[in-house]
This record gives C-alpha cells, sequence and structure tokens, in this order.
C-alpha cells in the first residue's frame, strides 16, 4: 500500500512587513483564514513562523501520542515552537473517556468535546485518528491545517495483507475532501514479522509525533516545498466491521487467518459458528511441524472447520482451505480453554452423536446480517504504506 496519511488544507499566510506582497500562490489563498480583531476592523495577523497556536483533533491512543509530542514541544521554552495548545475529541461512554480527553485532563489542557470546537484564535489545527469530517467552515479557520491518515483502517490493512513496508506521511487536506492534498513529509520503515496492528500502531504513532513537530518547525517552507500525490497505484483502506472478523474456512489459507488475528484480534476477536452457536476464537497460534503429523490430520479427507483436539498440545486444531489453525482459548457464553472446549461440548455431542460424520460438528462460517443504517464500525485511522 502507498502511504496514506490525511493532513486538512487550509489557506497559507499572507506575507509579512509593510510593503511586501505575498508570492502569487500565497496571494490567491490570502483572507480566507484568520479571524476579524483589532480596534481597526481588520482580520487578524497570521503568523508566518512560530510560536504556534494550535487545537488539536484527537481520540485514541494513536493520536495521544501525538497530542504528547505537541504537549511536550509547548512546554520547551527554549525552542519556543508553540505557544498555545487546545483539544478537540468526540463523547464517549466511558465516564473516563477516550484516550485523548484522558490525557488532555490530566496534563491541564483545555478540552472541548465535538462539536464544540471552542472559540479561540488558532494557527495550526492538527487531526490525529479523529473520526469526523471537519467542515469546510471549519477549516478554513486555520491559516494551517495538518490533519493525520487517509482511509479509516489503514494500519489494520497494512497487516491484513501481509506489506513489509508502511510508513507516515503528513499532508495537507483539502475541504470536503479526505486525504487528496499535498505531501509535506513522508517516511517509510519495513513491517516487523507478524506484529500485530496493535504493535504497529505504537511505532508509527511514534514515528508520526516526531514527524509533525518537525514540520511544524518549518511549516512556511513544508508547505511551499510540498509535492502532489501520485495518481497511480493508490490504495484504499476501508472501515473494518464485524462482518470482517468472520473466518471463511473454505476460502481462507492458514496465513490469511493469522493475519485477520494480528490485523484486528485485538478490536474484534475472530469469530465463528457452531451447532448454531456463535463462537469467538480469542487465542491463536500456529500448528507445530510435529503436530501436523498426526493420523487424524493426514489419514483422511477432512472438511475445512473440522475440530480435532490435540491433547499434547492442549489445542484445538481447525482445518482451513490449505492446513490447519492453532486455537487455545474461545468464548461460547465465557471464556474456554481448548481442553474445556473439547470436555464440556465437542466430547459430549460426539458421545450423544457417535454414527455422525465429523463434519457435522465442525466450525462454519457465520453469516452476519447486512449492516443497518447507523450500525456502528469499528475502525483506525492511521497511516501506512
Amino acid at each position: 500500500m502507498r502511504v496514506l496519511v490525511r493532513r486538512c488544507w487550509g489557506p497559507r499566510p499572507v506575507g509579512g512587513g509593510a510593503g511586501r506582497r505575498p508570492s502569487p500562490q500565497w496571494r490567491a489563498l490570502a483572507g480566507l483564514g484568520g479571524s476579524p480583531g483589532g480596534e481597526d476592523g481588520r482580520g487578524t495577523r497570521v503568523r508566518e513562523k512560530p510560536p504556534w497556536r494550535v487545537l488539536f483533533f484527537g481520540t485514541d491512543q494513536f493520536s495521544r501520542e501525538a497530542l504528547r509530542a505537541l504537549h511536550a514541544a509547548r512546554d520547551n521554552k527554549e525552542e519556543e515552537l508553540i505557544e498555545k495548545l487546545e483539544v478537540v475529541t468526540v463523547p464517549s461512554p466511558s465516564p473516563k473517556g477516550l484516550p485523548v480527553k484522558q490525557y488532555a485532563v490530566q496534563s491541564q489542557l483545555p478540552v472541548y468535546e465535538w462539536p464544540d470546537v471552542g472559540s479561540g484564535e488558532y494557527d495550526v489545527g492538527v487531526v490525529a485518528s479523529f473520526g469526523r469530517l471537519l467542515s469546510e467552515a471549519l477549516i478554513l479557520k486555520f491559516p494551517y491545517c495538518l490533519p493525520r491518515w487517509r482511509g479509516p483502517a489503514p494500519i489494520i490493512h497494512t497487516v491484513l495483507h501481509g506489506d513489509t513496508i508502511t510508513g507516515v506521511t503528513i499532508m495537507q487536506i483539502r475541504p470536503k475532501r479526505f486525504d487528496v492534498g499535498p505531501i509535506l513529509k513522508q517516511e517509510t520503515i519495513p513491517v516487523p514479522p507478524k506484529s500485530t496492528a496493535k504493535e504497529l500502531e505504537v511505532v508509527l504513532s511514534r514515528l508520526g509525533a516526531n514527524m509533525l513537530i518537525s514540520v511544524l518547525k518549518n511549516l512556511p517552507e513544508s508547505l511551499n516545498n510540498g509535492r502532489q500525490q501520485p495518481t497511480e497505484g493508490v490504495t484504499h483502506a476501508p472501515k473494518i466491521s464485524a462482518r470482517t472478523s468472520c473466518i471463511k474456512w473454505e476460502e481462507q489459507t492458514s496465513e490469511e487467518i493469522f493475519r485477520l488475528h494480528r490485523a484486528i484480534g485485538n478490536i474484534i476477536p475472530l469469530q465463528t459458528l457452531w451447532m448454531d452457536n456463535t463462537i469467538k476464537l480469542l487465542d491463536l497460534v500456529e500448528v507445530n511441524s510435529s503436530v501436523l503429523t498426526d493420523p487424524r490430520l493426514t489419514g483422511q479427507a477432512v472438511i475445512p472447520g473440522s475440530i480435532i483436539y490435540h491433547k499434547q498440545s492442549q489445542h484445538l486444531l481447525v482445518c482451513c482451505k490449505d492446513g490447519w489453525i492453532g486455537v487455545r482459548s474461545v468464548m461460547l457464553k465465557k471464556t474456554l480453554t481448548a481442553a474445556d472446549f473439547y470436555n464440556g461440548y465437542l466430547h459430549p455431542w460426539h458421545q450423544k452423536n457417535p454414527q455422525a460424520h465429523p463434519s457435522q460438528c465442525r466450525f462454519q462460517t457465520l453469516r452476519l446480517p447486512t449492516k443497518k443504517r447507523g450500525e456502528k464500525i469499528v475502525a483506525m485511522q492511521q497511516c501506512t504504506k
């Protein structure tokens, strides 16, 4: 995938001192930013250099890392990069709020809950994993606006598709459109083998936070040197829903199932159907090569979804399109180890149905109904390549 990051589009600042005319590209955008102020009724002068007044938009652990970097920069009086830092987040059912709100409250930063965005004056808006479409009117309040990440779930799709390279891009965003603005800064890193989306998120959040500070230190220059995104090879990372977590035993290989688990397992456990009951597979493991020599796995044709309890490893072995995966624990009404599931469900079923074909007791693909309007969708908004 390409690096997919969102940055928000806003007018660039008007040129500086008296008698100095802005460059043509800046002049075309002059007057869109700033807000009325001063006794003479003229617009407030847009700053051309730090310290910046920053309004940060974010929600989750990923965006909290960017907020932490901005906060540290504000408290660094030697560099004088950030003068003011305030925060906008979204409401949460949790009394403590989302990670960004928790950090803001703990750090005594002014915090607003969307759609409240405060009424102060700012130079820079930074948007990181916010999950809300900013209106054109709001974007145009900022002389500079730097949101982050393209597509709802790029990090998840990086892991899901087995990409070997990922990264972060800082870009601008135009009003009413996501992820189309010029690239201001871009860095790539290798994806650690078998890393989960959560682990990769930590690495990228730190990288992105450092890049953000770098851009802010030279913001006008970064804007002038921005380059257009390529028009070819762009990929989209669509939202993740509960339907994504349903394993298709006949269609997916063991590698695809493991990647799915590493990509979304910490958000939505993988799901399957057993005897008309929905089961969540909580802990997946690769099957040891010595286990694969078991005659029960090799001595007969096995239908995808078939379940075998391997007593020595205490794993459930489940057949998929091209091989087997191991399962250490499941959830059926409550969390069960593989041994508990075998003793409490699999073994009693086979005792009651000794003449039944084993395929009648296999895992089957869970078919969830089409999403209804307003149904919650799980999405991680980060950047990957």
